[in-house]
């Protein structure tokens, strides 16, 4: 079980609990700090002074005072109406992350609800039950106030939630199924459970998650293209790195280097007198590190938010005072999704640079577009051409959504992030790019069978194999579309850095 404290979340933990389903639990430590805060909050609800979200309206509503006898009311009209999200609905592994990415933010202390609505949305959690929350309403302003409010209706017994195909039914037969009741929200608690980044930072953190897995296979599928290039090692020894230490370039020159390591196709060509490669192999480093660093940029802001109060207002109960201020604002995520999208189209572009030269027989020295029957057959042809157009539209996707904004709620959110917008598109980069690099691994492998009876390195020869117990070597025509899909998807089960033993890091 995974315990939440709202300060020590991790994005390996935060994938336990998406994808494997790992149990969640609240720390003692933060049930104890939820508790003071939630004294403080009824407290505050029951006296004359006002307290915005609490014994005031939302919004442009901040200045109408609340009759106590109305509190209840308020926080469940909070919810109902701010649940206005349109479009698909996010995957179930995306709101299990943001129900457990809101959970550990009210662990923190900071929000005022009560330990039994934390308890509660911890339960829908470890019993499966997942809001279908849709993933368009958000513009990253007082956090992402609608797809939270999807989220919380199923919490009160509204709304509705998702199974294995799609949406399964209203939430309260979930809740039923699931041997659980609707709560009722006191003050704050409604507001509690929608002001943050939770959702956009759960899209993020999972795409962040296969940016990662993604630069790990590109420098697989480098090493393989430059072997079947027969492109050089040296450009990936260590004193080439150590004399520009970022630390992104030297991992990825020693994951090339160390894949590369005894080659016979390499030992081939050791003295054929080529004095420099292309930039798309000489470099694979660089580009590939740079990458790297821009993902280590990404984790960190993940991690930091993971474990961040994002409220309003926020509750110390240390001093018995509650504060607005404005840390539901999502321009951390914004900028840092932005990032990613930005990041993973070099490790495309050059990905699908080292394709063309692998089809191209002026280039490779490898039978043209990879087929030995040419003209009859058109080999990997068609697919370069979808290498390269993925590839253009990553460009497009590189454009930042942080750098709009629009105004809402009567100019009361005069400015905004975007961060959901952001993130979306982050993520939709990352499948895209992925495409790029399996049609890569496709040809690389391809022209490593065209080779014998040289051979790879051993490394690569497990990586070859890998790829090759889900497509087999192309001999004649046949649609490519599905082998592309089978490489994308071997990436993604992470099976092809496994297959070279623990050499990629």
């Amino acid at each position: 079980m995974i315990l939440l404290d709202g300060s020590s979340l991790t994005l390996e933990q935060l994938l336990a609990i998406a994808d494997d389903g790992e149990p969640v639990g609240v720390a003692d430590a933060a049930r104890a700090r939820v508790r003071a805060a939630r004294d403080v909050v009824v407290r505050r609800a029951r006296g004359p002074e006002p307290a915005y979200g609490i014994n005031t309206g939302f919004g442009s509503f901040a200045d109408v005072k609340i009759a106590p006898d109305a509190l209840e009311t308020l926080q469940l009209n909070l919810i109902r109406s701010h649940a206005a999200g349109v479009g698909d609905p996010l995957p179930v592994r995306t709101v299990r992350a943001a129900m457990a990415l809101r959970a550990n933010v009210l662990a923190k202390g900071f929000s005022g609800i009560g330990l039994e609505t934390l308890d509660a949305l911890i339960a829908l959690l470890n019993r499966r039950v997942h809001p279908c929350v849709p993933s368009r309403g958000s513009v990253g302003a007082s956090g992402d106030l609608a797809p939270l409010a999807h989220l919380a209706l199923v919490l009160i017994g509204e709304g509705h939630a998702l199974g294995d195909g799609g949406i399964a039914g209203p939430g309260l037969d979930a809740l039923r199924r699931a041997g659980l009741r609707p709560m009722t929200l006191g003050a704050k608690e409604g507001l509690a459970l929608i002001n943050g980044t939770q959702p956009s930072t759960a899209v993020l953190a999972l795409a962040l998650a296969a940016a990662e897995q993604l630069a790990r296979a590109a420098d697989i599928a480098a090493a393989l293209s430059i072997d079947a290039l027969r492109g050089s090692i040296h450009p990936f020894e260590a004193r080439i790195h150590d004399a520009r230490p970022f630390d992104g370039q030297r991992t990825s020159a020693a994951n090339i280097e160390r894949l590369l390591r005894g080659s016979g196709i390499n030992q081939s060509h050791e003295f054929c007198g080529r004095v420099q490669d292309a930039y798309s192999m000489r470099c694979a480093a660089q580009v590939h590190g740079a990458v790297r660093e821009a993902l280590a940029f990404v984790r960190r802001t993940v991690e930091i938010e993971a474990n961040s109060a994002t409220d309003n207002p926020m509750v110390f109960a240390d001093r018995g005072d509650i504060v607005s201020g404005g840390n539901f604002h999502g321009a951390p995520i914004a900028i840092a999704a932005d990032l990613l999208a930005a990041a993973v189209v070099p490790l495309a572009t050059i990905s699908e640079r080292r394709t063309d030269r692998l089809v191209d027989p002026a280039l490779s020295q490898l039978p043209a577009f990879l087929t030995r029957e040419g003209g009859v057959n058109s080999g990997f042809m068609m697919a370069q051409v979808t290498a390269a157009a993925v590839a253009s539209e990553l460009k497009t996707l590189a454009h930042p959504a942080g750098v709009d904004t629009i105004p809402t709620s009567a100019n009361k959110e005069d400015h905004v992030s975007m961060s959901m917008t952001a993130a979306l598109k982050a993520e939709t980069a990352v499948r895209r790019a992925r495409e790029v690099v399996a049609i890569e691994l496709l040809c690389a492998c391809q022209a490593i069978d065209l080779l014998a009876p040289l051979e790879t390195s051993p490394a690569l020869a497990r990586a070859h194999a890998v790829v090759r117990s889900r497509v087999p070597m192309l001999d004649r025509d046949r649609p490519p579309a599905p082998d592309i899909d089978a490489i994308t998807n071997l990436i993604a089960s992470n099976e092809l850095q496994k297959a070279c033993d623990g050499l990629v890091k």
